[in-house]
């Protein structure tokens, strides 16, 4: 779990966002001792679907000019699932990138053993104490082998101009899951454009098996006890029926997306990762997405008790993670662990910040950079919903949460088209669980 509480600075200081360029290849690393014309040492960087992810180029890039004797290289792989699939082959090859991205961590699951990580507990140790996420690359014989870099978290995006219209008050940070539901009644209520709904809430288990298994005290994933998320899909299930949202069958059959459904006013309201921000600033600008008045608000709580703006909301999120290649040439060691604690350090959260993005160190100064974007809200309770919240893991680590996660996903397509009763799904849930792993 990580606890992240920050006060909003009072000004606003301008970030400045650094002009991407493409860099990089095909996807297939080399670990060899580079070096370049300058006599600088190049250091190889994995990163995904570059033209709309540019957090590793600009990472580079603030690395690389103020940097003399080092370069960093970004290489493309695949995205999705398929970045696993492409990272473990060249790890096998030989031919990884030397800096190995760790997306989720059920990567660092895979990734973690077999000795294809070298230990990075020293650059773990000179990072801020502040930074979120930093036990969870550690393991039991006490390494650390990859240090976070963003640690993004789940929040409620609203459109403003669609609240005004329906004549319902914006989130104030006190809502509870009933007071969700009541307030897409009043939207649905207080009248919406032909096509647009209260809720758009994508198709992803995450959005209510996540928020079930963080917020429900006692819940445990792990424990193959799944009682906890029944309120939860009895909740999206009469949301469906009552037309707050858009049901999964059309959300699944029509290929429905949380960037388009917001973007195009489709919805006054999408849980969805503070990764979204920057999406949709992107979106905005190309012409992709409708111009309009929008905020971040807390996600709602399973009882007042973590609501309002003294209190700490509880959400789930997860960190994205570097680390570096087992193989990689020993004269690049201390190269690659220069670039991690740039990366995860003040430096690389300001460059992340200005790209609107949520980095693992949240403070004053981050914060500032990242409501500074040309485009991200202003107001107190965006401030607070961005900097204050305890984020726990949806995906705890341990060696059995991929296929409990496999078994969950399928309860989840059988209960939200009503395929199976909730009861019925968690039954057969649980008894898989039992059957298939703990046995």
């Amino acid at each position: 779990m990580t606890h992240r509480r920050f006060a909003a600075g009072a000004g606003l200081a301008l970030a400045a966002v650094l002009t991407l360029t493409a860099c990089g290849g095909s996807g297939s690393g080399n670990s060899g001792g580079d070096s370049s014309a300058d006599g600088s040492t190049t250091i190889t960087m994995a990163g995904w679907d570059l033209a709309k992810t540019p957090e590793f180029n600009a990472l580079a890039e603030g690395f690389n000019a103020q940097s003399d004797d080092v370069k960093i290289e970004v290489v493309e792989y695949p995205s999705g699932d398929d970045y696993v699939t492409a990272m473990t082959t060249d790890i096998a090859a030989g031919t990884a990138s030397d800096i190995v991205m760790m997306k989720q961590n059920t990567d660092f699951i895979r990734f973690s053993g077999d000795d294809l990580l070298l230990d990075v507990s020293d650059v773990a140790d000179g990072l801020d104490p502040q930074t979120g996420a930093l036990d969870v690359y550690q393991t039991d014989d006490g390494q650390t082998l990859a240090v976070p870099f963003r640690n993004d978290f789940w929040v409620v995006y609203y459109n403003k101009d669609l609240f005004d219209q329906a004549g319902v008050e914006y989130p104030d940070g006190s809502w509870t899951w009933d007071d969700y539901q009541e307030t897409a009644q009043a939207l649905k209520d207080g009248g919406l454009p032909d096509g647009a709904y209260p809720v758009y809430q994508h198709t992803w288990q995450s959005t209510v098996q996540g928020f079930a298994q963080a917020q429900t005290p006692g819940a445990d994933i792990l424990s193959g006890d799944f009682d906890y998320l029944e309120p939860y899909y009895e909740r999206a299930l009469a949301m469906q029926d009552e037309g707050l949202q858009q049901t999964f069958g059309t959300a699944t059959t029509g290929s429905l997306h949380h960037s388009s459904e917001f973007g195009r006013q489709r919805a006054a309201m999408v849980p969805m990762g503070t990764w979204f921000s920057s999406q949709l600033l992107t979106q905005i600008a190309d012409g992709e997405a409708d111009e309009f008045a929008w905020g971040i608000a807390p996600v709602p709580q399973y009882d007042d008790s973590t609501t309002g703006l003294d209190n700490t909301p509880v959400t789930i999120g997860g960190p994205t993670g570097m680390a570096i290649n087992a193989r990689i040439d020993e004269a690049k060691v201390e190269a690659a662990k220069e670039f991690l604690a740039y990366a995860a350090g003040e430096e690389g959260a300001q460059v992340l910040a200005g790209l609107g993005l949520s980095p693992a160190l949240v403070n004053d100064t981050t914060l500032e950079a990242m409501l500074a974007v040309d485009g991200m809200p202003q107001d107190d309770l965006s401030a607070f919903a961005l900097s204050t919240a305890e984020v726990k893991q949806e995906n705890p680590v341990d060696p059995n949460i991929a296929q409990i996660q496999t078994i969950l996903s399928a309860l989840h397509t059988e209960v939200m088209p009503g395929a199976a009763s909730v009861d019925q799904a968690i039954s057969t849930a649980e008894s898989r669980v039992a059957n298939e792993i703990q046995d």
